[in-house]
């Protein structure tokens, strides 16, 4: 009997969340309002206190307009991280300034503090850190050298709902963060983003453009952009909002799983202080990644991700803001990461098997 594939990831929506689109939908206010407002006001309150929240349509909108926001444009430099999803270079470029790719810390794979410091230059304005697959980068390390060199910090958390370094929430330490929600990450609004910001002018022109540079009908006080979020996708997402801490707790009892039982293969540390959410659990295989990866999917039915397997630049679309550039670390994991499963969806039946496929086919490589 063939097994079934276990999922890499999995977006888990039911009843609930139809019932709150059902219920929007009958109201007839389908656009950005009162539910946009509640969904602002509740994601803050639990995710990131002390902030500001402001939706729009996407993670890689609350990056643009959050770099819009804080002032970022053509002649400016921006350090991020280039193992990463496109979207974090591309915020950056979209806004006319230039990304600047920095190397990252081996065992958490964020950036390296080292990396950032020689990657600055006259015209750098920003640090962006993402805090890669749910554990949050050295913000301690990372918000010194900002403060030492009068630079903004923007945080990247499209992954990181709920992660924290020493009691501090990541989306509370910079200039501003950009969430996303898209279906796959820890909670979703269908699709969309959050910007959250303790700046109470970067949130004002946030909102500004994300709705055509108007805060009042038809008195555009700037260039804006169409970027809003509707109340429908704002409805799945409080219904989310409810459950995500209950899914992150599911997410670290499944990782603590596989650090207790995989063998073979180097699982993800977790730094002292900080709060892991899991949006991936990311072990190293030194040697055939690709076919380690392809024994586990056709092999024995467990799916799996490899992100990102080209780093940002070595990209075609970006490579040209870093010609000869030379990350060695980030290469490295680019060759070795492998995603499992531990989303919420995964039974214990589910998490034997991974454990067990993973042992055989780092037992058949050794």
């Amino acid at each position: 009997m063939d097994l079934p594939m276990i999922p890499a990831a999995k977006p888990i929506v039911g009843e609930e969340e139809a019932n709150a689109v059902h219920s929007v939908i009958m109201s007839g206010m389908l656009a950005q309002g009162a539910e946009v407002k509640s969904f602002e006001d509740e994601f803050a309150a639990q995710l990131t206190p002390g902030t500001e929240a402001i939706a729009v349509n996407s993670g890689t909108s609350a990056l643009h307009l959050g770099l819009l926001a804080a002032g970022i444009g053509a002649g400016d430099e921006v350090i991020v991280p280039s193992f990463t999803f496109a979207a974090t270079g591309n915020s950056v470029a979209l806004t006319g300034a230039t990304p600047v790719f920095a190397d990252i810390e081996p065992d958490y794979f964020c950036l390296d503090p080292e990396s950032i410091r020689a990657s600055i230059t006259p015209n750098t304005k920003g640090i962006m850190p993402v805090h890669l697959y749910g554990h949050p980068a050295n913000m301690d390390e990372i918000m010194a050298i900002a403060e030492e060199h009068g630079l903004m910090v923007f945080e990247d958390t499209a992954q990181a709902h709920g992660a924290a370094l020493h009691g501090k929430n990541v989306g509370t330490f910079g200039t501003f963060a950009g969430f996303s929600l898209y279906p796959t990450k820890n909670m979703t609004s269908g699709e969309g983003g959050m910007v959250t910001t303790s700046d109470a002018e970067v949130a004002r022109r946030v909102r500004l453009l994300r709705n055509q540079g108007m805060e009042i009908q038809y008195q555009n006080e700037l260039v804006g952009l169409n970027n809003r979020m509707t109340n429908i996708h704002a409805a799945i997402g409080r219904v989310q909002l409810t459950k995500v801490g209950g899914w992150t707790t599911t997410r670290q009892e499944n990782a603590a799983f596989l650090d207790a039982n995989l063998e073979g293969v180097v699982v993800p540390p977790v730094a002292d202080g900080a709060v892991h959410v899991y949006h991936q659990y990311t072990i190293r295989v030194a040697e055939d990644r690709d076919g380690f990866a392809d024994a586990l999917r056709n092999e024995y039915k467990v799916g799996c991700g490899v992100y990102y397997p080209i780093p940002n630049h070595r990209l075609p679309s970006l490579e040209h803001y870093a010609p000869g550039l030379e990350l060695p670390k980030t290469e490295e994991a680019a060759q070795q990461v492998i995603s499992l499963p531990v989303h919420p969806s995964l039974t214990q039946s589910d998490l034997d098997r991974i454990v067990e496929a993973v042992n055989a086919v780092a037992k058949a490589g050794a």
